[in-house]
């Protein structure tokens, strides 16, 4: 008797053709050259970036984004909720290494020549998911909402605020803070541009990045 999972996998495939779909996606032979370590680098990021998301999440069901109550629910999670300092440490060090890999994996790219004709929008795809990442350090070292959260967000800001000319740099600078100074506004709309709007961004940029890939094959080899 087939097991139910079979039944349910039939009852897709009979309609949508899952399995055609799925073995044209994992039966394709990996080049030889890309057995190599640091040909793993764009898998890693992938991997460290689905760790954050996952971790997120789970900070998400206890972390208030208010400016009287976002220190206190950082706290509660390290000090209260259970593994809650684990969940916290896995998404801090992985955001470090999220960066880390994805700074390595360009720098593979580059020295290699894998940005040159035909994969000129792959690198520039990279490059826009490199900056999304720098986004999400940036706003989410606020979130804790210390100290050290609120000086390094202001001394950050001023940066965008030197953009040239002055009225643009002004106004992307009253974009980010929601005001002259760094207060309330500033951590709310952190929150929502960590938590959706770069979400969003990371999705677009990496299905891009990885239909090109798949479309063109894995570059390299000499």
């Amino acid at each position: 008797m087939a097991s139910y999972g079979s039944k349910i996998l039939k009852w897709f495939d009979d309609r949508y053709g899952v399995k055609d779909d799925w073995s044209r996606q994992v039966d394709q032979i990996v080049p030889a050259h890309a057995t190599k370590w640091y040909y793993c680098l764009g898998g890693l990021t992938f991997m460290m970036i689905c760790i954050e998301v996952i971790s997120g999440v789970l900070l998400m069901f206890y972390y208030k984004p208010s400016v009287k109550e976002a220190y206190d629910s950082v706290r509660f999670i390290s000090t209260s909720v259970p593994f809650g300092w684990l969940v916290r440490s896995v998404h801090h060090w992985g955001a470090n290494l999220t960066v880390i890999f994805i700074l390595l994996h360009m720098l593979r790219i580059w020295f290699t020549g894998q940005y040159k004709n035909p994969r000129e929008l792959s690198w520039v795809s990279g490059v826009f998911l490199l900056v999304i990442v720098f986004g999400f350090s940036f706003t989410g070292y606020l979130l804790p909402w210390d100290q050290l959260a609120y000086w390094a967000t202001t001394v950050g800001s001023e940066i965008t605020g030197a953009v040239p000319p002055a009225p643009l740099g002004h106004a992307i600078l009253m974009l980010l803070r929601g005001g002259e100074t760094v207060s309330g506004d500033t951590l709310t709309r952190f929150f929502a541009i960590h938590v959706a709007v770069l979400p969003l961004m990371v999705m677009l940029f990496m299905g891009a990045h990885f239909a090109m890939i798949r479309r063109q094959g894995i570059g390299g080899g000499y």
